[in-house]
């Protein structure tokens, strides 16, 4: 392959379906990924996790800390810091409980993958280190889901840090794939004190990695990424730190990225508006190409 794009295998036949009308899009469910940034001595470096290579969907892809959103995320308010619900409901295109769920599922997806939390005992503090035995008696609860992260927030005595997230974009997962995500993408910058850890079941590597060293590998083909990793990959480069990304997330846009598929000359042309690079032709009986 020229780089690193991820496409299903089944990608062209769902595709065929959609276009004549034979396939049913499903409703996408929320969710919520996180960029977490530090900075080292050349630049900003973002933690990644390579999905194992037995996922069913983009085994061997590397992607960030993310998940669907629990329902009892939105079922009540949590201790909560930082922009109102209001100024999230406005920023993130939803209402007020739809906002806060995703906020809640941003937080707390980096904790259950990554072992980083983005909270404090009050509003203007972190917890320092999350790695003793009872922490990750907290995070197996929690992705278990034998516990709410409102449970767990309100336990520990913890307020939920929202003002040390950044919305940075937001993807929808094509209409003929059958399982379909609306997706808020995140900058965040590690706290103090904490340190990253390989959390999740459905990885088998994390790396802490300079975006542009990342890009220059999914170029080579070596590194596999789904078309929203490498995106935003590209769209931290410009920034020589993690509070310069941070910085700048307010003043995204947020307008949903939706790939669309139709048929030109007998083929079927797939694309993702903005993205020119992502385009592909499939023609009838092959892959992308």
């Amino acid at each position: 392959m020229a780089n690193g794009q991820w496409f299903p295998p089944d990608w062209p036949e769902r595709i065929r379906a959609l276009t004549d009308g034979t396939l049913t899009p499903v409703a996408p469910k929320r969710a919520a990924t996180v960029m977490l940034l530090k900075d080292a001595g050349s630049g900003p470096v973002v933690h990644m996790l390579r999905r194992r290579a037995s996922m069913a969907f983009a085994g061997g892809a590397y992607a960030y800390p993310g998940g669907g959103v629990d329902p009892r995320d939105d079922d009540r308010h949590v201790r909560w810091a930082g922009p109102t619900r209001a100024w999230w409901a406005a920023r993130l295109g939803v209402d007020e409980t739809a906002a806060q769920a995703i906020v809640c599922a941003a937080v707390r997806e980096t904790y259950e993958e990554a072992g980083v939390l983005l909270a404090g005992p009050a509003p203007d503090s972190v917890v320092g280190d999350t790695t003793g035995d009872d922490w990750e008696a907290d995070r197996a609860a929690l992705v278990a889901r034998e516990t709410s992260f409102a449970g767990f927030l309100d336990r520990r005595g913890l307020v939920l840090r929202s003002d040390l997230l950044g919305a940075w974009t937001r993807w929808i997962t094509p209409e003929f794939e059958p399982r379909r995500y609306d997706t808020w993408f995140f900058v965040a910058a590690l706290p103090e004190g904490q340190r990253t850890r390989n959390a999740s079941t459905e990885a088998d590597r994390t790396v802490w990695i300079r975006p542009a060293d990342a890009a220059a590998s999914y170029d080579e083909g070596e590194l596999l990424m789904m078309p929203p990793t490498i995106a935003t990959l590209r769209q931290l480069l410009p920034y020589g730190t993690a509070a310069e990304a941070l910085a700048a997330a307010p003043a995204r846009d947020l307008t949903p990225v939706l790939a669309r598929a139709r048929l030109v000359d007998g083929e079927v042309e797939l694309s993702w508006p903005g993205h020119d690079e992502f385009t592909k032709h499939i023609p009838a009986g092959g892959g992308p190409a």
